[in-house]
């Protein structure tokens, strides 16, 4: 990190951020103390709302962390899971004169003149940073992220917090080994951070979903972004959630679109957009009528090496003809380790969930009678109580993001309601699918957008 960046990781604004932070878990702690954190007693429900209070109140990366924990299956107790996910994401927005020094920061003291029109009041707030809507110098909508100052050093405290609580987690319910889950969320937290690689992210999208009419990505505009500001072209849309009680055809083709915007550039370069946050979409229309999505954010892309996809395709495969040797081949190649066939039997409870839509030949919802919010916890109880007498198990780090986008983008097809064959689509993905061409696709939209191939 140069020396002039003055917004590193600095050790005064780590230890600030520890002392905010810090206090408020400790209270927490306290509270707890002599109970288990993660244990399922009936103290849970009530230490669950102070935890969620405590957090509520600090915003910045710990709140992302917590969401991200909310969402990740049976990885917290459902008590905590309820609470965490209605944590606001949105945080305190910075004030005129504030953006003002911000953007001269990024841009130059005559940043203003390289805008048509800039408003200082965002559009929204979120845990990293805002976003404010502007007009390049031709007249072209855009949104301009702009991120909160000291967030680096905000991330490596928060982090640390995070390492603490997995701690916890291990001592008071070992079933599941959480020293992956802690890497993975870490690494994917900092990367949010690099508006830089986001951009070449947004690029690599664009790439990969240009023959995908149903989803638009922003297009974006490098000699306006550095690494804590990002200009994208702003697309016009409405949330998805607006057309819950729509025709079912036009909530049958935004799922479609939901779809594809998520197996599409998975099956065809090992990438997957991990966070399902409905803010992350909004549905764009032509001639009245909605006709698919706009793809917002790209700060949360994870991009796998081929196998791993390829581990995919072998467990749909398996699983379609009971080829259990092939099962188990797919958890091999994804980074499970030590699997009895105890344990192989209990990893087949949530992958014949998972699976389930893709393996049945019919139209279909996702899960009949179960809540979005509720999806997946009923499989995720099974399986926790199961390893609990035959664990633990190590959750391999590139599970983690596959897992929670997979339960998140079901969760978006329960709140359409949408009807489809499921089984279809992603046959349609994975039609003559083959290691060696997923190797060549993914290295050539992955250099042709400046991002190195995964290890």
């Amino acid at each position: 990190m140069a020396e002039s960046d003055r917004e590193a990781n600095r050790f005064s604004a780590r230890a600030a951020r520890y002392a905010r932070v810090g206090a408020n878990m400790g209270g927490v702690a306290a509270r707890m103390a002599g109970s288990r954190l993660f244990g399922g007693d009936d103290r849970d429900a009530s230490n669950a709302a102070v935890l969620a209070q405590a957090l509520g109140g600090l915003k910045g990366p710990i709140m992302k962390v917590a969401q991200l924990l909310a969402t990740i299956p049976d990885l917290i107790p459902p008590e905590y899971a309820a609470e965490l996910q209605k944590l606001q994401s949105e945080a305190p927005p910075m004030g005129a004169a504030f953006v003002k020094r911000r953007m001269q920061a990024e841009l130059g003291p005559q940043w203003q003149s390289r805008f048509g029109s800039f408003d200082l009041s965002p559009a929204a707030a979120a845990s990293l940073g805002q976003v404010h809507r502007a007009t390049t110098k031709d007249g072209e909508a855009l949104a301009c992220k702009l991120q909160y100052p000291d967030m680096q050093s905000a991330v490596e405290a928060d982090l640390s917090q995070l390492e603490w609580v997995f701690a916890v987690h291990r001592r008071m319910d070992p079933a599941i080994d959480t020293r992956e889950i802690a890497k993975e969320i870490g690494e994917r937290v900092r990367e949010e951070l690099d508006y830089e690689r986001e951009a070449k992210h947004a690029a690599l999208y664009a790439r990969t979903l240009s023959d995908v009419g149903e989803v638009r990505v922003p297009r974006v505009h490098p000699e306006l972004s550095t690494k804590r500001l990002l200009a994208l072209q702003w697309l016009e849309g409405e949330k998805i959630l607006t057309f819950t009680e729509a025709p079912v055809e036009i909530r049958n083709r935004l799922a479609v679109a939901m779809f594809k915007a998520w197996w599409h550039p998975f099956s065809h370069a090992a990438v997957i957009h991990g966070d399902p946050h409905l803010g992350n979409y909004t549905v764009f229309s032509e001639d009245g009528e909605a006709r698919g999505i706009n793809l917002l954010d790209y700060g949360c892309v994870r991009i796998f090496h081929p196998r791993f996809v390829g581990g995919v395709v072998d467990l749909y495969r398996g699983l379609q003809t009971d080829d259990r040797a092939r099962i188990v081949h797919a958890y091999e190649t994804w980074g499970f380790k030590d699997l009895s066939n105890e344990l192989i039997d209990i990893l087949n409870i949530w992958a014949r969930f998972i699976y389930a839509p893709l393996l049945d030949d019919r139209i279909r919802t996702v899960a009949d009678g179960v809540k979005p919010g509720e999806y997946g916890r009923r499989q995720a109880f099974e399986v926790h109580k199961a390893l609990k007498e035959k664990g633990p198990v190590t959750v391999p780090r590139e599970f983690v993001f596959m897992d929670r986008a997979a339960v998140g983008l079901g969760a978006v097809f329960l709140h359409l309601k949408a009807e489809l064959n499921y089984h279809q689509l992603f046959e349609n993905e994975i039609e003559r699918f083959s290691l060696e061409n997923l190797e060549h696709k993914q290295a050539e939209v992955l250099a042709a957008s400046g991002l190195p191939n995964p290890v």
